[in-house]
């Protein structure tokens, strides 16, 4: 399973030994194929030679002159901000997951609005996109690469309804397993696959044979790239301002088995509403997947309308509307849409990467399209479509993919080009075990196992000790 888990997270599947200078030498060809080989410590991703992914020619160091005849081996050094820039953003998931409830203000908007907390899905998004230009700069077969990127879509699927389809009770409760009629179907990991998924396919088979020598040279080669992003954000206008959203209900669990559960109508009749109860964002989900399939603790339970402490969760008010105990899944089937946009435009990071060594030329291009990207979210929040994580709307995919640029690239000045390495051991570390860290800690794999050793009674566990209780 350790292949997915990198792919989640756009780690790399192997890394390299490094040498004393911390340089990476070069694989040796494979006599068959001519790659190198997965055995020499080369990273392979979904069929295809990833030699130097992750890795960029040291441009303040000379090549060095080696055997064989006087050839010039040139050697590589890790892109250490990609792996520090994914470390910080686990610790940015860790801390807005454990304390986002004891400080409001940087748990996830209820809904409109944008928190720290609301910038941890697209970084991830963002890093992945990037991981993907640097793994795919060769291939040997698209067909079966193809075959590879969807194999492991389906392993990230399967792995993402075990660990969030409720199989795991949580904290506070010593049962696990979880009715198949009630399993939640998405989730963080499925976001991902899908994200990764459209990304791959895209640069496996949307990718031009154009020279690149300029930023506009770029845009040409891959054009069709931009095309799809272009469809996609058509695609997801047209459904959210375009599709009649009808009344709907839902029900409550009754407190005894004995009981009926309630029954609640949401009125609507609607097109283009973009609020928590009619929005076609969350009409889809229900049709598709089944209301029972969805996430049942919306981050709109904690909006003015629905609790008395908000931000905070709380009692309903006394003239609650009725749709504020309804499921809602903020990693639903249309906010995909655009989350698979967020990958694209770390692709198109990635591209710099591979097409452009010069690091002023990097930072220019970066930061061109990171404050553009910025300046046209803002923009379109002023104008009526509201930065929005729960839809994942169009200005939410574009001021934190900016984000996500403009701070990439600072972390890039500071580590690649600073050779300040040192003083982000810790975010790097954690970015080369981002998908462990992620399992152990954000799906509380880790807490519910040693919930399970307790003295005499249950209530007496290793977290109830140190003081860790049920959120």
């Amino acid at each position: 399973m350790a292949a997915q888990f990198h792919t989640a997270m756009g780690v790399y599947e192997r890394v390299r030994t490094e040498d004393a200078n911390g340089d990476v030498e070069k694989a040796s060809p494979d006599a068959k194929g001519g790659f190198p080989r997965a055995s020499d410590g080369c990273v392979v991703v979904g069929g295809v030679d990833v030699e130097a992914a992750g890795r960029v020619p040291d441009s303040r160091s000379a090549s060095r002159r080696g055997g064989g005849g006087g050839r010039e081996s040139e050697r590589r050094q890790r892109l250490v901000s990609l792996d520090v820039f994914r470390g910080l953003s686990v610790v940015l998931m860790i801390v807005v997951d454990h304390l986002g409830g004891i400080f409001p203000t940087i748990n996830h908007s209820p809904w409109d609005g944008l928190t720290l907390a609301d910038y941890v899905m697209p970084f991830f998004l963002f890093i992945v996109g990037v991981s993907l230009g640097l793994a795919y700069k060769k291939m040997s077969s698209r067909a079966s690469a193809t075959r590879k990127v969807l194999l492991r879509v389906l392993k990230l699927l399967l792995l993402g309804l075990f660990l969030q389809g409720g199989y795991f009770h949580g904290l506070g409760s010593l049962n696990y397993g979880v009715d198949m009629q009630q399993m939640r179907f998405m989730g963080i990991l499925q976001r991902i696959a899908i994200a990764f998924m459209v990304a791959a396919l895209c640069e496996i088979w949307l990718k031009g044979d154009d020279d690149v020598n300029s930023g506009f040279s770029l845009l040409k080669k891959y054009r069709r790239q931009w095309a799809m992003v272009l469809v996609l954000t058509i695609v997801y206008i047209a459904l959210l301002y375009g599709l009649y959203v009808p009344d709907w209900e839902y029900q409550i669990p009754a407190e005894s088995p004995s009981l009926s559960p309630e029954r609640i109508l949401v009125k609507c009749g609607v097109r283009g509403n973009t609020g928590p109860a009619c929005n076609a964002v969350a009409m889809i989900d229900r049709e598709v997947l089944g209301i029972r399939h969805l996430y049942r603790k919306p981050s709109y339970a904690r909006t003015k309308q629905c609790s008395i402490h908000s931000p905070e969760p709380g009692p309903l008010p006394a003239n609650a509307p009725s749709w504020c105990q309804a499921p809602f899944d903020p990693e639903g089937l249309l906010s995909s849409v655009m989350a698979a946009v967020t990958c694209l435009v770390g692709l198109h990071f990635g591209h710099v990467i591979v097409h452009f060594k010069d690091h002023g030329d990097r930072t220019f291009l970066w930061m061109i399209s990171s404050s553009f990207l910025v300046v046209l979210g803002l923009a379109l929040d002023l104008f009526g479509m509201h930065v929005n994580k729960a839809l994942y709307s169009c200005s939410y995919t574009a001021v934190t993919a900016g984000v996500a640029g403009i701070l990439f690239t600072l972390i890039y000045l500071m580590v690649d080009f600073g050779g300040l390495r040192r003083t982000t051991t810790v975010l790097e570390w954690i970015g080369k075990h981002a998908l462990t860290i992620y399992v152990i800690a954000a799906t509380n794999v880790l807490p519910v196992f040693l919930q399970g050793f307790y003295w005499r009674h249950p209530e007496n566990n290793i977290l109830s000790l140190i003081g860790i209780r049920k959120r």
